[in-house]
């Protein structure tokens, strides 16, 4: 099987504070701003992952150290881990069904109790006919949740962004009433509705009601702010990368959180330039005490909208940019002798997959393109939020998938390259303190906190380093150890423990 990627309690006018120790890890990277930092102290840095059992694929919890529990998921988890309200909720595939009624190939959300591990339910989601065109076989759901008091929100394999009760059944079915036929593949006998499915409160289909055509997988993560729910649309190439089936059709929505009904879209032509698809989840920032969604689009460039749509002419609301920066340099686009260099070349441009992440009136993103592509020439950049002026860029760094992680104290920014590379840079000048090699493809990013940075690769190998400045990367890791198991996902912090997904298993570190 050909396994492939891609790749918010809120308080400020609707946006997540950043987490503290003790405290949830409700969205993808903690917190609207999507800075990979945990200001609590006591991480962990030792811990001993243990054996499977013979020929099975449970751990024997007696090989391991300071590990509370192994949670099974299927055999492809790219959804980052979301804890939140009690519960842990993963993204994962169907290939080990929790419930009989649902069997074959699948995009799946499970969730946990956080205190027991108790599997209490999951939401189960058909695939796209279309096959890899447009839903690449066993790859399950990729988008992490965003929860925000009894509602969860998530983005779909089949295009659709999605609404559930983060109580499952347990306190009857609301909303949305179709939950069979939902489940229920084409043509397939309709399954009915069981107590560990999940509750759909409403489902808004990007294909049915903008034309978007999703390249490969929909992938992205979902943004709350308010009452409103921004979401990339994941439009892309056809599936032999010869044109753009709906070029005029959205890359970045807004919905109403309550109902799922469309209130804005950005109008910036973003699908006829872009080279590949839209897979970069959207992320905010503040101003001037104004706030300003951020969006790293398919051609490259990172863009900042007004969080409120303004209606046109037509009565379409529309997001409107307040800036945007071009994120490839100019040596990329055209080389020596003036030829434009050729979209996937390997000193070529890129496009945006990484989330940006703000900090102390900063953003930070890198560029980067489908692993499928191979290696090749990358970009990370520096922002002014206010100005939307670029400070610095650092490009020694190859394509990336990697969201950064700054540390506020120290002054360093981690962010990671697909080649294996993990650069500690200075985040107000971008210089260059270390670089460290995991010897091993890097698909999720590194987790930093407590003096340390958390990083897990495609080997399977998890890595503790020291988050200063003057750290020798040819001297030892504090830890490392391998998860026997590919690591495509980021390492995520709560509420005292520390939570990392192998392809197959999801481990949950500290005390039992």
């Amino acid at each position: 099987m050909k396994i492939r990627t891609l790749f918010f309690s809120l308080a400020l006018a609707g946006v997540a504070a950043i987490p503290a120790a003790a405290k949830d890890w409700p969205q993808w990277a903690g917190s609207a701003f999507k800075n990979l930092y945990i200001p609590a102290k006591g991480l962990p840095e030792k811990f001993e992952p243990g054996r499977f059992k013979r020929r099975s694929e449970e751990i024997d919890m007696a090989t391991t150290e300071n590990v509370a529990r192994v949670l099974k998921l299927g055999s492809s988890a790219y959804g980052n881990t979301t804890v939140a309200g009690g519960k842990v909720y993963v993204g994962t595939n169907n290939d080990v069904p929790r419930d009989e009624r649902h069997k074959g190939d699948r995009s799946n959300l499970y969730c946990f109790d956080e205190k027991t591990g108790e599997f209490l339910w999951q939401f189960v989601s058909p695939k796209l006919a279309a096959g890899q065109v447009g839903d690449w076989e066993y790859i399950g759901l990729c988008s992490a949740a965003a929860v925000e008091g009894n509602r969860l929100y998530i983005v779909g394999n089949r295009c659709e962004i999605i609404c559930l009760d983060t109580e499952g059944l347990k306190d009857g079915n609301q909303g949305y009433q179709d939950e069979a036929k939902f489940m229920t593949p084409a043509g397939d006998a309709k399954i009915e509705v069981g107590p560990k499915d999940a509750d759909i409160i409403w489902v808004y289909n990007m294909r049915e009601e903008l034309g978007i055509f999703p390249h490969n997988a929909t992938s992205s993560s979902v943004l709350v702010v308010g009452d409103t729910v921004f979401c990339s649309t994941s439009n892309g190439q056809d599936g032999e990368h010869e044109s753009i089936p709906f070029p005029t059709a959205p890359c970045l929505i807004a919905l109403d959180k309550k109902t799922g009904e469309l209130i804005g879209e950005e109008a910036e032509g973003i699908s006829k330039r872009m080279f590949h698809a839209n897979w970069s989840s959207p992320g905010y920032a503040e101003a001037d005490g104004k706030g300003m969604v951020l969006f790293g689009g398919g051609d490259g460039v990172l863009y900042a909208f007004d969080p409120k749509p303004k209606k046109d002419k037509d009565g379409i609301g529309i997001l409107q940019k307040i800036w945007s920066v071009d994120c490839v340099p100019d040596k990329y686009k055209k080389d020596d002798k003036g030829n434009a260099i050729k979209y996937p070349d390997a000193d070529g441009p890129s496009e945006i997959i990484a989330t940006p992440v703000f900090h102390d009136g900063r953003i930070y993103v890198a560029i980067g393109q489908d692993p499928e592509h191979g290696d090749g020439v990358g970009n990370f950049v520096c922002i002014d939020a206010k100005t939307g002026k670029q400070i610095w860029n650092f490009d020694e760094i190859s394509r990336s998938l990697s969201t950064a992680s700054v540390d506020p104290t120290t002054g360093l920014v981690f962010v990671c390259d697909h080649t294996g590379l993990l650069y500690c840079l200075d985040a107000k000048t971008g210089k260059k303190h270390w670089v460290y090699d995991s010897l091993a493809h890097l698909w999720g990013s590194a987790l930093v906190g407590d003096g340390k940075v958390y990083l897990g690769d495609e080997d399977g190998d998890v890595v503790i380093l020291p988050a200063k400045a003057d750290w020798d990367p040819e001297s030892d890791p504090l830890l490392e150890v391998n998860l026997q198991g590919p690591i495509y996902s980021t390492p995520v912090y709560a509420n005292g423990r520390l939570y990392i997904a192998t392809q197959s298993h999801l481990y949950v570190i500290g005390e039992k």
